[in-house]
């Protein structure tokens, strides 16, 4: 799904999409996958300086999110909401993702197998735009976000054991500035603050909020 003559089928909301992300995203990852927590530029440390501090003296754990943009004429943003029974994060909204295995190529690579495994959605479906600043979360992963247009007529299989269900959200509404609302809630006996995206009767919050944020400065600010 590549290419003018593609591209020209776009509706002007997706087609200007398309043209800032080719303009302003990373063509590849920055940094190293194994830096230091205090090197990162994005993550959960930007509204909690001390995170970075709390995560230690180890490298953090590399991983990869694709950004699933769904080319309809009223683009779409394609999240899940993870297992209840997961010991991590369980019953969040996050990306399809997760960590990048010793067998994966690349963190693209990771992210579309992650992606397949988790909601069955084929790899040939996805078309790379690009990438954004590395994401620290404030659980010690060096997160690789992926922005990809992705391919309507796709069908997906949830992975029952990972991911309870996936759904759309307008990419204009997450676009949107005043839905990027600032919270703050006590975590592991330390007050933390975190942007929170909610909408309809999900609450996007955390880490995807974070890089939904990002993907938002980065494009439009």
């Amino acid at each position: 799904m590549s290419g003018s003559k593609v591209e020209e089928r776009f509706s002007p909301a997706l087609r200007d999409f398309v043209a800032l992300a080719k303009e302003k995203l990373y063509p590849a990852p920055q940094g190293d996958l194994f830096a230091h927590a205090r090197e990162f530029v994005r993550g959960d440390h930007m509204l909690n300086p001390d995170f970075t501090d709390r995560i230690g003296a180890n490298a953090p754990r590399p991983a990869a999110v694709l950004v699933p943009i769904v080319a309809h004429e009223a683009p779409t943003v394609l999240l899940t909401q993870r297992s209840k029974h997961l010991s991590t994060h369980a019953g969040q909204v996050a990306f399809p993702g997760g960590r990048i295995d010793p067998g994966d190529a690349s963190p693209l690579a990771a992210a579309l197998r992650e992606a397949d495994e988790e909601v069955g959605l084929p790899a040939r479906y996805a078309t790379p735009l690009g990438y954004l600043d590395s994401y620290l979360s404030g659980t010690g992963f060096r997160i690789v976000p992926v922005v990809a247009l992705i391919e309507p007529g796709f069908s997906l299989k949830i992975n029952e054991a990972e991911v309870d269900e996936a759904f759309e959200v307008p990419l204009s509404f997450l676009m949107t500035r005043e839905n990027h609302a600032r919270h703050s809630g006590v975590w592991k006996g330390v007050e933390r603050h975190f942007y929170a995206m909610p909408f309809e009767q999900r609450n996007i919050w955390g880490a995807t909020a974070g890089i939904i944020r990002s993907l938002y400065e980065k494009l439009y600010e």
